[in-house]
C-alpha cells in the first residue's frame, strides 16, 4: 500500500459513515457472516468486533470471506476487465477457469493477470481455485460427504480436493485419509468459523480457523493418531454444531459433547480447572496455580493454558491478568472480550 493504514477505530467510523473514498484500499470482512465488503456497502453495519479489515480483496478472501452480493467488493470501481470477469466468476463459482477460456474470450491471459494482480492482488485463475475451495469446504461444513463437497468444487479428484484443502489447514495431502477415524470438518459461529476434529465418540480438537497455531496443532494431532486424519462429519460434530448454537444463544451452560484431552496429567490438570471456573467468572494464572495446589507453577499453568485445542469447551477465555487485563488469547482479544460479554449476560444471577 502507498498509504499509511489508519488505525481499525477510523475504518470502523469510515464504514459507519459509508464512506466511498476507501472503495478499493480497504474491506471489511464480517466474523459473523462470513462476507467482506466496500466500506461504503449499504448494507446494515455489523459491530466493530465482528469486523476485520483488509488491505485487499485477496486478503479478504484468503481468510475466507465471500464477497457481498450487494455491493459486489470485487466489481465496484475496478477496470472493465477486472469488472467484467469478476461477475462471471460470482455468477458461477464453481466454474473451473482456465488460460484457454480467457482466450476463447477475446482476451489476453497476459493482460488479464496483469490487471486482477494489480487491481485485487491476485491473478485471475488464483482467484477462481480459490472460490471454488471456498464452495467445497462450505459444502463440507453444511454436512456434505467429501464427494459431494469436492463435485461442489468442482474437482476432478479427491485426492486435488484433500491437497487444497491441506495448503489451508497447513497439513500434507497425505495426512488425509479416506478410512481415517478422526474427521476434520468446519463449524460455524458467530465469531468466525471453527474447525472441528471428532470421532464417533469424542471431540479431539475445536478451534477458530484462523488462529495460527491451528496447523501445528492439527499436525501434532496427526501424529499421534494411528489412523491419521479424514474430512467429513460425525455424530460427534452434530453435538458440537448444537452446543455451540445453544452456547451462542444464552442457552447452555455446560457443554455436554464428550471430549478427548490430549496432554500430560499436569497439563489436563489444569484444563479441568479451567473447566471448573464457573460461566460469567474469570481467574488469573496464580489464582489457578494456587487452586491446583502448586502456587508455584504460575508459567507452566499459563504454557498448559496455552496448549488448550479445544476452544470454549476448555474456556481458557476466562483466565484474565491479576491487574484485570484481558491478557492474550489464541483466537484474539476481540473474540475473548465477546466470549466474556456473552457469558456475563448468559451466567445466572447469584
Amino acid at each position: 500500500m502507498l498509504f499509511s493504514r489508519p488505525s481499525d477505530t477510523a475504518l470502523y467510523s469510515a464504514l459507519l459513515n459509508r464512506d466511498s473514498a476507501w472503495d478499493g484500499r480497504m474491506f471489511v470482512g464480517v466474523t459473523s457472516t462470513g462476507i467482506f465488503c466496500r466500506l461504503s456497502c449499504p448494507a446494515r453495519k455489523p459491530k466493530a468486533d465482528n469486523c476485520r479489515f483488509h488491505e485487499t480483496a485477496a486478503e479478504c478472501l484468503d481468510a475466507g470471506f465471500r464477497p457481498c452480493k450487494r455491493c459486489k467488493p470485487l466489481e465496484h470501481g475496478m477496470e472493465p476487465l477486472v469488472a467484467d470477469l469478476s461477475a462471471k466468476l460470482n455468477a458461477d463459482p464453481g466454474r473451473r477457469w482456465r488460460e484457454d477460456d480467457l482466450t476463447a474470450l477475446g482476451l489476453d491471459p497476459s493482460t488479464v493477470r496483469r490487471a486482477f494482480k494489480r487491481q485485487l492482488g491476485v491473478t485471475f485463475l488464483e482467484l477462481a481455485r480459490l472460490r471454488r475451495l471456498q464452495e467445497g469446504f462450505a459444502a463440507l461444513g453444511g454436512g456434505e460427504r467429501v464427494i459431494e463437497a469436492q463435485l461442489t468444487a468442482n474437482y476432478d479428484s479427491a485426492s486435488g480436493f484433500r491437497s487444497a484443502v491441506s495448503k489451508l489447514l497447513g497439513l500434507a495431502p497425505g495426512a488425509f485419509r479416506d478410512d481415517a477415524l478422526l474427521r476434520c470438518a468446519p463449524v460455524s459461529t458467530p465469531l468466525g468459523p471453527m474447525i472441528a476434529v471428532a470421532d464417533d465418540h469424542a471431540l479431539h480438537l475445536l478451534e477458530f480457523m484462523d488462529r495460527k497455531a491451528l496447523p501445528t496443532e492439527l499436525k501434532r494431532l496427526s501424529e499421534r493418531t494411528p489412523g491419521g486424519l479424514g474430512f467429513g462429519r460425525t455424530k460427534t460434530h452434530a453435538m458440537v454444531a448444537n452446543d455451540l448454537e445453544d452456547y451462542f444463544n444464552g442457552r447452555l451452560r455446560e457443554f455436554q459433547v464428550p471430549v478427548k484431552f490430549h496432554g500430560s496429567p499436569f497439563t489436563q490438570a489444569v484444563w479441568r480447572e479451567l473447566q471448573a471456573i464457573p460461566m460469567g467468572q474469570t481467574r488469573s494464572y496464580s489464582q489457578l496455580a494456587a487452586q491446583m495446589g502448586r502456587p508455584s507453577a504460575v508459567r507452566a499453568v499459563a504454557r498448559a493454558n496455552g496448549d488448550n485445542q479445544l476452544a470454549l469447551i476448555i474456556p481458557c477465555h476466562r483466565v484474565i491478568g491479576a491487574d484485570g487485563s484481558l491478557t492474550g488469547y489464541g483466537g484474539g482479544l476481540h473474540r475473548k472480550r465477546a466470549l466474556l460479554d456473552l457469558e456475563r449476560q448468559a451466567a445466572p444471577l447469584p
